[in-house]
């Protein structure tokens, strides 16, 4: 008898302990949201929001070219931590390529980013400028570069074709940023945010003069 109801004890215990496991997948899971917006609908108003930029669709999301910055934000969404993937597709046209990710943002010039300058990707003397963090409208390039030169700017690695896509994955932990390319280990670059916002808008971001691509954008959120 005594076997028996050792036996039965341990059976007990075995189905509690997996149950237990089983929930704290359950918990982790239901903690972080998988969202993948469909960039079909980049038009479409009530989705998307456009700033001086005009946007088309054709089997990637394109961002013409003007003076000044321009992001497509994601209307009616909060982004406060988690991961931001995508693919993303400039030029190696010297000063006229700047790629990247706005995050954390209140309006069109208030916003923390991640940027590539795919220019400079092979260029010996500047590949160390090739991915960059700002906060603006305070901390843009120039003033980090000019007061903490190298801290917010890094080259990357392995080094992307300059003319052809590239995979960037931005991982937000506030304050801690961390970028890796084309799904390396190690990330090309991290910084502790400048910003004392934890969330707020997140969308493609093109700079002054440049034009972008962006598809394939999957958004992870704890």
């Amino acid at each position: 008898m005594k076997k028996i109801n050792l036996s039965f004890n341990f059976a007990i215990l075995k189905l509690i302990f997996a149950l237990f496991i089983l929930c704290i997948d359950f918990s982790i899971s239901a903690q972080q949201k998988e969202y993948s917006p469909d960039l079909i609908k980049v038009s479409d108003s009530t989705v998307w929001s456009i700033f001086n930029r005009k946007v088309v669709y054709n089997g990637a999301v394109y961002l013409d070219a003007k003076n000044g910055d321009g992001m497509l934000w994601l209307k009616d969404f909060n982004f406060a931590n988690g991961k931001i993937d995508l693919d993303i597709k400039g030029k190696n046209e010297t000063g006229k390529s700047f790629v990247g990710i706005a995050f954390h943002g209140l309006n069109d010039s208030t916003y923390d980013a991640i940027y590539f300058r795919p220019f400079n990707f092979k260029n010996s003397e500047r590949s160390n400028h090739s991915v960059q963090y700002i906060s603006h409208p305070k901390f843009t390039w120039y003033k980090l570069r000019d007061e903490n030169p190298g801290k917010y700017e890094n080259s990357v690695k392995p080094v992307p074709n300059p003319d052809e896509w590239f995979h960037a994955t931005i991982v937000i932990e506030y304050p801690v940023v961390k970028v890796f390319v084309d799904n390396a280990e190690e990330p090309s670059l991290i910084v502790n945010q400048l910003s004392s916002r934890k969330a707020g808008r997140l969308g493609f971001w093109v700079g002054n003069t440049s034009e972008g691509f962006y598809k394939n954008l999957k958004i992870l959120s704890n």
